[in-house]
C-alpha cells in the first residue's frame, strides 16, 4: 500500500510515520503544504491512501482535492472540536484526533479497507458540513514549470482576450488560465462577488471604483488597477443594477 502524508506539523508527520512503520506500511512522501502537496499530485502517480491534516499553514487541506482530481482514499488527521468530529461521523469519513493513538490509526486504516469510499463524494460532503463554501478561494497559475497561487480575493476581473482566459489581480498583474472560457470561470466563483458584465469580463464588486452612465443605456465601470475598458452590455444593465443593490 502506496501512502502519503499532508502535515505541515514536521513532529507530527514524523512521528505518524514511524507509527504507520511499526504496523508495516511504508511512507511513499511528506507533504507540509497546500501548494505543494497539489504540485507533488499534479506530477506523481496518486498513493492508495492520504493522511491529510485538515487545517495546513498555507490554508486547508480540503482545498488540494478542489483543484486535483484525487483518486486516493483519504484519513483526515484533525485538532478540530467535538462539533467537526461529530460531522465527519455523521458523513463516514475516517479520521484521527491528535495525539494519535496507535490502536486508533490500525482501525482507521482497517475502516479504510472495509469502505473504499469515494474520494471526490467524501470530500464534497465534509465541506457542506463544516459549513465550507463550494466555491474556489485560491487559483493554481502555472508559470513554467512551477505552480503560483492567486487568490480569488485578489482578482479584479477575468476576461477573455486571443482564445485565452486571464485575470487581472489587484496588483495590476495578469495571469493566463487553464480554463478554456468564461463559463467554466463563472462557475467556480461566488455570484455574490463576481458579475459578468458583457460576452468578455467577469468583474469583482470589491474593486469597481467608478460607474459612468453612458448614453447609449450602457454603463462603464472603473476597475481598480485594471485599464482595459469595461462596459456593462445594455442587456445586462438591469441585471448588474440587481446584483449591486443585492451586494
Amino acid at each position: 500500500m502506496k501512502i502519503v502524508i499532508i502535515e505541515d506539523e514536521k513532529p507530527a508527520a514524523r512521528l505518524l510515520t514511524r507509527e504507520l512503520e511499526k504496523l508495516g506500511f511504508e511512507v511513499q512522501q511528506i507533504l507540509y503544504s497546500v501548494g505543494e502537496a497539489i504540485l507533488w499530485l499534479m506530477q506523481h502517480e496518486h498513493p492508495d491512501l492520504i493522511f491529510a491534516d485538515i487545517q495546513l499553514a498555507d490554508g486547508l487541506s480540503l482545498e488540494i482535492f478542489e483543484q486535483v482530481e484525487v483518486k486516493s482514499a483519504i484519513i483526515f488527521v484533525t485538532s478540530f472540536d467535538h462539533y467537526a468530529i461529530k460531522a465527519f461521523k455523521l458523513n463516514s469519513i475516517d479520521y484521527l484526533l491528535k495525539p494519535i493513538e496507535p490502536i486508533e490509526l490500525l482501525g482507521a486504516i482497517n475502516k479504510y479497507k472495509a469502505q473504499q469510499r469515494s474520494t471526490t463524494q467524501t470530500v464534497e460532503s465534509l465541506r457542506h458540513s463544516i459549513g465550507g463554501s463550494n466555491y474556489a478561494k485560491r487559483l493554481m497559475i502555472k508559470v513554467g514549470m512551477q505552480i503560483k497561487m492567486v487568490l480569488v480575493d485578489e482578482v479584479v476581473c477575468f476576461y477573455r482576450e486571443d482564445r485565452g482566459v486571464y485575470i487581472s489581480t489587484v496588483e495590476g498583474k495578469t495571469h493566463l488560465l487553464d480554463e478554456e472560457s468564461l463559463e467554466a470561470v463563472i462557475k467556480t466563483v461566488s455570484p455574490k462577488k463576481f458579475f459578468r458584465v458583457n460576452r468578455s469580463q467577469v468583474v469583482s464588486i470589491d474593486y469597481i471604483e467608478q460607474i459612468i452612465q453612458l448614453s447609449t443605456s450602457r454603463l462603464k465601470l472603473t476597475m481598480k488597477n485594471y485599464t482595459a475598458e469595461v462596459i456593462v452590455s445594455r442587456e445586462r444593465v438591469g441585471e448588474f443594477k440587481s446584483w449591486l443593490a443585492e451586494n
